[in-house]
């Protein structure tokens, strides 16, 4: 803020300067700071990691050029009105998945853990950039006034538990935070789904509102410390990696200048990179020296009814929309190149 003093001192060395060059005094215009604000789906403890250290790079890169003000979870608005936000220019970026945001698309039940979709976090990547997947995030959001910036991998879907799951029947009946596509997959084996603010989650399960987590991997049940309040980890997951992106209000990103937009492409390229590695070390280092969690697992021949029952799943999401009958068909097409492509990328 200018005060009242501050601008008559500067008027006066306006004035003191034209006297002595006698010409008038011309300021040049200080060009405006464009200010973001982006608000992401992680807790302040898991944003330390999937997308702060990227906006503390943009920002000093971009200096008074652009700022991005981050928000974490549910402190602007809940994370499924993010959208809603985002679209009507309220916020001006997001990192969410499109399920949890509940954006009004065809991909939104493809955000997030579409169960068995990917194997390892690479698929997320593969997929958007190699067998098609951007092209249509960008054509449904374009539809919808956003800008789909970039989609990348997070963690593997785990559940995390208060009483061990051995077993598919020791699914049946547990009260479970999860996305809602993974939940309305699970529910056919007892799970019952529950949506909560994720910042009440951890003391849901301390309470016994909720029996346990199907939302991470076990790097996430570690940081954010939910494996605190829980005794068990099941090793089987529904999905090998989270499908998560960044996204913005489509006229604040059009209005940007080419050399703003790159460096935005560059920094969420290094925070798709730093999350790899960092998921990837974490959820093999964790099960091996953890301390928090007793690992447990489901036998494989209990395990392939759950595979199985993924595939029924696909046919039925691919029934309604020929979008995601498209984006299905690309799921099945990737998975059948990468059973045939062998080891590393797949084993029988």
């Amino acid at each position: 803020m200018t005060t009242r003093r501050d601008f008559i001192g500067k008027a006066g060395m306006g004035i003191a300067g034209a006297a002595a060059f006698g010409a008038p005094a011309v300021h040049a215009n200080k060009k405006t700071t464009i200010r973001w604000r982006m608000q992401t789906y992680a807790g302040p403890a898991l944003a330390e990691h999937v997308v702060k250290p990227a906006i503390e790079s943009f920002n000093k890169i971009a200096g008074s050029e652009m700022q991005i003000e981050l928000y974490f979870a549910d402190q602007l608005v809940p994370t499924g009105e993010l959208f809603r936000a985002m679209q009507k220019g309220t916020i001006d970026a997001v990192q969410s998945d499109d399920d949890s945001m509940a954006s009004p698309t065809e991909v939104t039940v493809f955000g997030g853990y579409f169960p068995f979709a990917s194997r390892y976090s690479l698929d997320v990547p593969v997929l958007f950039n190699q067998y098609g997947l951007n092209e249509i995030w960008d054509k449904e959001y374009a539809k919808v006034g956003v800008k789909h910036l970039s989609a990348g991998a997070w963690d593997p879907c785990h559940f995390a538990t208060k009483e061990p799951i051995r077993s598919l029947a020791d699914l049946k009946g547990k009260r479970v935070f999860t996305f809602p596509t993974a939940g309305r997959f699970l529910h056919q084996f007892g799970v019952i789904p529950v949506t909560l603010p994720w910042e009440d989650i951890e003391v849901a399960v301390q309470t016994g509102e909720l029996d346990g987590v199907a939302w991470s991997g076990i790097t996430e049940d570690y940081t954010v410390g939910w494996a605190d309040v829980t005794n068990y980890f099941l090793t089987n997951n529904i999905s090998g990696a989270w499908a998560g992106s960044f996204y913005a209000n489509m006229d604040q990103y059009n209005k940007l200048p080419d050399r703003l937009k790159e460096l935005l492409k560059l920094t969420m390229d290094s925070s798709h990179y730093y999350r790899q590695w960092w998921y990837w070390g974490g959820e093999a280092s964790l099960r091996v020296h953890g301390t928090k969690m007793e690992l447990t697992s489901i036998p494989d021949e209990e395990w392939t009814q759950v595979e199985a029952a993924a595939v029924k799943f696909w046919d039925q999401v691919a029934s309604e929309s020929a979008t995601k009958k498209q984006v299905v068909d690309i799921f099945k097409r990737y998975n059948a190149d990468m059973q045939k492509a062998g080891r590393p990328y797949r084993y029988s």
